[in-house]
């Protein structure tokens, strides 16, 4: 798949394979940060890139619909406060979108009230984690939700061979 870059400067990267240590190779997923601070962007994208993935990086709400809608990526880690449209309405329009309803999401913010992780988890969000933040465990996070989603996969194909 192209690189594809927006005018505001967001980009999609394409899916990397990289071979993990001696067990041949190992599908990169494609993952969407999306923030509005450039230094928090940067850290997240080294920490998830370092574990192998493609990373596309989107500064605004609008910039992150129109790069999951045009190559739905397979998780997306969304702040809350972002310029013009937040990333809760970021979550409940892409969950009310067939296209992009079953991209698992991780809010990723300083937003530390419980109104606002139960608001969060209320709109769809599969995780939610506040800042400051342990990039370890925001790895961890993704890997486990990726984990969850290829089962998900799994199942419904071996559903589709039953069947058939």
């Amino acid at each position: 798949m192209p690189l594809t870059t927006l005018s505001s400067g967001a980009s999609v990267k394409s899916p990397l394979t990289t071979p993990p240590s001696g067990n041949g190779p190992q599908i990169s997923y494609e993952i969407l940060v999306v923030d509005d601070e450039d230094d928090l962007l940067e850290l997240v994208r080294y920490t998830l890139s370092k574990a192998g993935h493609a990373i596309a990086c989107a500064s605004t709400g609008e910039d992150a619909l129109k790069l999951a809608r045009k190559q739905p990526p397979d998780l997306i880690v969304l702040d809350l406060m972002l310029p013009g449209i937040d990333g809760m309405e970021v979550c409940r329009r892409l969950k009310g979108d067939s296209k992009t309803r079953d991209i698992p999401i991780i809010m990723l913010t300083a937003k530390t009230e419980e109104a606002d992780v139960i608001s969060g988890l209320d709109r769809g969000a599969d995780d939610y984690i506040t800042k400051p933040f342990s990039p370890r465990v925001l790895a961890a996070r993704v890997k486990s939700l990726l984990r969850r989603k290829e089962a998900e996969v799994r199942s419904q194909l071996e559903t589709t061979i039953e069947v058939r």
